[in-house]
């Protein structure tokens, strides 16, 4: 990922109430945040991520509001002040009165220790009083500061608090939550983010539709990538382009080579591809590449700094000839920074197969299409039919469960290529040679896609789906290799838990001690592709190490000299992984072999031992 904010990328957009806005910069636009102002998006392009940004006043014929970095000692230099002032340690068990932190002498204690005579708690009278009967601002009076406020809404808030008549009776916890308060109200900063899963998953979480994604949290995201192992798979390996001419079909195709297939990891995913998007990020194959990416963002975010010193008394002037900031996307707008993929090159002929065969995501869906709908936001469009370059378009791979099971009742998959001479392709219309080419294409796309998901031998599999996870198993199980990884995420553990139930003790013991009679005759690659039974859904015996975990972040509190977890936060689903490992089971009985000593410790043990060696006889004998 580019460390700078480059045009027409969606980023992350942090307001101090904590509410994150995603929107895409694109050049010459201006970017509204509401209640706190607007601006121009050539200001933050160029600029690194992670920087505090402040809306500072609109100055006399201008119509937007510049923005000003926040240096990080000014961000932090109230919480340092705290830290060195005294009083500000959280009271300890047992503490006497006067170490119990207050501004207020007039307070009424209400709990207090008969034996020792220590304040254990106290009445919250003077704090539980109306604010509003405590604030002699009224409503108007502070949207009138609100519009006629400088200072980027500092102003206002320091006027709110010494028009407060009863501050001096806070204590310093309730003082510091009510500045923090005002703050996020009206304070106007905003910090850039890039877009990464996890603050796309918060976003999604807190401000659209959680069942979009299963309610499926950042940590959550983070097990199920963990569990799954998934990570780079190796340089990638493509096919060599078997030049088909347009007279050959499909015994033109390049045939899969098992050997090259490693690094491939099989996906179901109902989170519009948010999952998808999880696992490509672990991978490496999510950002587009852009050429030179360090030194460009090296000479970006110098120009950016160099720009950040500036005195603000040029404002004077008009933006286009002395604001760089704002002539930063016109400079760049059509300087070819555009992502590139080496590998994405014309192809010679119809049947030359695009994708690589290792570092790859193969995404099983019920549907004609995959609804990967999120990847939008990471520059990938999988419903358009002429990509620019992406990194996705040659580690992606998508094929239906019909095509998994009976690639032979898919159309796309068991009908023939067309062929035509060049006597023929030269008589027709350019729109019937494009759909000639582009059929021929699609058909042996799908015909690799199918046939290398077949041949198996996967890295792991991922899901998160509201499928039943049986059914994935029974379908998806044979298809991975030895010791390969399965996270399955669900949103309630019932469904985990039933699975995990096949492949239970004593059904694995009532398997392998042959009691069960459905399987008797059947060879060991029958019984990877078990059908299933009432008793017995799965095999229990192609699975290791199942276990269900669940795992959940909660955001603290912390104020000078007291932190403590926040116990209002958001409900909704719960969430539970599913994990194990897929096992080979030997065939035949497993025997121990090899020479080892048998140890007597009885004088009538050696007359046992005349069939062995005579040297081990009589040395057991002088033992005894």
């Amino acid at each position: 990922m580019a460390s700078v904010v480059r045009p027409n990328t969606w980023v992350a957009l942090k307001l101090p109430s904590g509410i994150s806005r995603v929107i895409q910069i694109a050049p010459n636009t201006t970017i509204s945040l509401g209640k706190y102002g607007s601006f121009p998006a050539n200001l933050i392009i160029g600029r690194p991520y992670h920087l505090t940004f402040e809306l500072q006043d609109k100055l006399e014929g201008e119509d937007f509001s510049r923005l000003r970095i926040v240096p990080t000692t000014e961000l932090y230099a109230e919480i340092f002040a705290d830290e060195v002032s005294p009083g500000c340690s959280t009271p300890t068990a047992g503490a006497n009165e006067a170490a119990i932190p207050t501004t207020a002498d007039a307070e009424d204690y209400t709990l207090i220790d008969a034996e020792t005579g220590n304040v254990v708690a106290r009445s919250n009278l003077a704090t539980a009083i109306d604010e509003t009967a405590r604030q002699t601002l009224t409503q108007d009076e502070i949207e009138e500061l609100k519009r006629d406020g400088t200072n980027a809404g500092k102003d206002v808030i320091a006027k709110l608090l010494l028009s407060h008549t009863a501050l001096d009776q806070k204590t310093s916890f309730s003082l510091a939550k009510y500045k923090l308060m005002k703050t996020k109200k009206y304070i106007r900063r905003f910090q850039v983010l890039p877009m990464d899963v996890a603050n796309f998953a918060n976003w999604q979480l807190e401000e659209r539709d959680s069942s979009r994604i299963l309610d499926m949290r950042a940590e959550m995201i983070g097990l199920v990538g963990c569990w799954g192992n998934a990570h780079y798979g190796g340089e990638d390996v493509f096919l060599e382009d078997p030049r088909a001419s347009t007279e050959q079909g499909q015994e033109a195709c390049a045939a899969v080579q098992e050997d090259l297939l490693r690094g491939r990891w099989l996906v179901v995913d109902d989170t519009c591809g948010m999952l998808v998007a999880a696992l490509a990020e672990r991978m490496g194959v999510l950002n587009p590449e852009y050429p030179d990416s360090d030194a460009e963002d090296s000479a970006l975010s110098a120009a950016a700094a160099e720009t950040a010193t500036e005195e603000s008394n040029t404002a004077d002037a008009q933006p286009q000839q002395q604001q760089p900031d704002t002539e930063m996307a016109d400079a760049q707008e059509d300087d070819g920074l555009h992502p590139t993929n080496p590998h994405n090159k014309p192809r010679p002929s119809d049947f030359a197969i695009p994708y690589s065969q290792t570092n790859t995501i193969t995404v099983v869906h019920a549907a004609s299409q995959p609804n990967l709908s999120f990847l939008n936001y990471w520059g990938f469009d999988h419903t358009a039919p002429n990509h620019p370059p992406h990194p996705l378009l040659s580690h992606l791979l998508t094929l239906s469960w019909l095509q998994l099971l009976q690639p032979s009742l898919d159309t796309s998959y068991s009908t023939p290529p067309l062929v035509a001479t060049q006597q023929e392709l030269a008589g027709w219309k350019p729109s019937r040679r494009g759909n000639f080419h582009r059929k021929r294409r699609r058909f042996a796309r799908t015909r690799h896609v199918v046939d290398a998901a077949r041949a198996g031998n996967f890295s792991g599999l991922i899901c998160a789906s509201t499928m039943d996870p049986i059914s994935i198993l029974k379908h998806a199980l044979h298809l991975l290799a030895g010791g390969a990884p399965i996270a399955i995420y669900s949103p309630t553990v019932e469904p985990l838990a039933a699975l995990a139930d096949c492949f239970s003790v004593p059904r694995r013991t009532a398997w392998t001690s042959g009691q069960v009679a459905e399987i008797v005759g059947k060879s060991g690659e029958e019984l990877e592709r078990w059908a299933g039974s009432e008793d017995f859904p799965l095999n229990p015996t192609l699975l290791l190490g199942v276990s269900i975990q669940t795992s959940r972040a909660r955001r603290w509190q912390v104020l000078p000299g007291r932190t403590h977890p926040l116990m209002m936060e958001r409900g909704g689903a719960e969430g539970y992984v599913f994990t194990a490992w897929r096992a080979k089971p030997a065939e035949g009985r497993v025997e121990a072999k090899g020479k080892f000593k048998r140890r007597k410790t009885e004088p009538g043990a050696v007359a046992g031992a005349a069939e062995g060696d005579a040297e081990e006889v009589k040395a057991a004998a002088e033992e005894a």
